[in-house]
């Protein structure tokens, strides 16, 4: 992996077995934005069955409701990262909040399809800005030792936002069609007001204000989300020396402007950050991970699974798995490491999308082989288990921690824009086979091979050099 530079290492830290506990709640009230985007996700998945017959619009046009979404958020994305730069992290997360509030509100009122649409490019937006700023703000408060659990929080928070979007769509599921899938959407509305009292307790990235030359609003920050004062006065000096700013706030060297860094001129290190930043975002998709997802109650159902009750429970099931084997990865990031979890991860996956495909063609060309039945349903929930423990929640990390201080943000943003543009893509691939038997097993292997290339890049990328110690 791409390391460049850092002033000290998870050894270093005066206490780093302990973590603070208002870093930490300052990280779980920054990911309450991701609850948000993951509920969007979950919740329109069973949703658009009902949207569907209650406003009697056909095919291609949920098509196109499901898909303006990243559309929208690859603008959002490219947006917010200027946006954090100017303004800070902590009034985009209220911005993004905002946004999100206003996106549920409009599609929950929603009473025809135009409606809709202007609530879901609302809501678009809001996901590119959730997707860039939770991963950076908790990376930037947190410690060396504690930032691979900390800037996990926002992938597991959007599993947990899935798994309530599920859950939401079995109960309100039994209301009456014109009120239970605007209970689904509008409730996306809560999260985003409870935010809105979390934000007013947060304090502004302490690296954000270093960057402002606001010097003493940061060092207070610092001791806040710090074990001890000498803690926080490491820290902060290596905050200034990774900002290149001296303790007295004269800048040490001026720089270019940050697209023309990051993207027109780059250094060879900046080029090589890049490349990794937007590779992994790349291959999180190319796995195949929606298509696994989006069309396990498809598998389900080919398994035996008829009931409309048991097939919604059967997708609670698969976000239910994604979201416990996240929390197990949280707690390994920063004992583990990443790369050692990134093996384990697209290893399994390569390992269970082969069977899948196996599954599914075996049942296809034979019949229902109950063997082959169970093997489809093993293999898609232990496709997404693997996935869970590494790649998911390993993309964000990366991404938020790798860039230097100063092109963090933007950074990020590009990272999102290149995830959102290859989600879109994966999820068109597998929408055009959604009725193809054969077709789909030919993806699965097609996702296989994906699997594959990420097992050997990082196989031969040699040992960790994770950017766990990077400020």
């Amino acid at each position: 992996m791409v390391h460049a530079g850092g002033h000290n290492s998870p050894g270093s830290n005066p206490n780093p077995t302990h973590m603070n506990k208002f870093a930490f709640g300052c990280a779980v009230v920054a990911s309450i934005i991701s609850i948000i985007f993951g509920y969007d996700t979950g919740v329109m998945s069973g949703a658009r069955i009902f949207i569907q017959d209650d406003l009697k619009i056909n095919d291609n046009q949920v098509e196109v409701l499901m898909g303006i979404l990243n559309l929208c958020a690859l603008v959002g994305s490219l947006t917010a990262g200027k946006t954090s730069d100017v303004i800070g992290r902590r009034y985009t997360i209220a911005l993004s909040s905002v946004i999100f509030l206003v996106g549920s509100v409009v599609m929950g009122y929603g009473p025809n399809y135009a409606v809709l649409m202007v609530g879901r490019c609302i809501a678009g937006v809001g996901v590119g800005f959730a997707l860039m700023i939770a991963p950076v703000y908790s990376a930037e408060i947190a410690s060396a030792s504690h930032r691979g659990f900390l800037t996990s929080l926002p992938e597991l928070c959007i599993s947990l936002g899935i798994l309530l979007g599920y859950v939401s769509n079995y109960c309100f599921g039994k209301l009456a069609l014109k009120l239970g899938w605007r209970l689904m959407l509008g409730l996306a509305a809560i999260p985003s007001m409870i935010l809105a009292f979390g934000i007013l307790k947060m304090p502004e990235s302490p690296r954000w204000l270093v960057m402002q030359g606001r010097l003493e609003e940061a060092k207070k920050i610092m001791v806040l989300i710090s074990n001890t004062e000498e803690e926080a006065e490491e820290r902060f000096r290596d905050i200034l020396a990774a900002a290149e700013i001296e303790e007295d706030g004269a800048v040490k060297a001026v720089g270019r402007g940050v697209w023309r860094e990051l993207v027109i001129n780059p250094t060879p290190a900046v080029r090589l950050i890049l490349i990794a930043a937007v590779g992994i975002h790349f291959f999180e998709h190319a796995t195949g991970i929606e298509a696994v997802v989006l069309y396990s109650p498809k598998i389900f159902e080919k398994a035996g699974v008829t009931s409309k009750d048991k097939l919604l429970l059967a997708t609670v099931g698969v976000g239910l798995t994604k979201a416990v084997l996240i929390v197990i990865a949280t707690f390994l990031l920063d004992k583990v490491g990443r790369r050692k979890l990134l093996l384990t991860s697209t290893g399994g996956m390569v390992f269970a999308s082969t069977s899948l495909a196996i599954g599914l063609t075996m049942v296809h060309r034979f019949g229902r082989l109950v063997w082959a039945l169970r093997l489809s349903i093993v293999s898609a929930y232990t496709f997404v288990a693997f996935f869970s423990i590494g790649l998911g929640p390993i993309t964000w990390v990366y991404s938020s921690e790798i860039f230097p201080l100063r092109l963090r943000a933007q950074g990020a943003s590009i990272g999102v824009a290149v995830n959102r543009i290859m989600n879109a893509t994966v999820y068109e691939f597998s929408d055009n086979y959604e009725d193809d038997h054969d077709g789909r097993c030919v993806l699965h292997v097609r996702w296989n091979r994906g699997c594959s290339v990420v097992v050997l890049l990082l196989y031969v990328a040699g040992d960790e050099r994770s950017a766990i110690g990077r400020d």
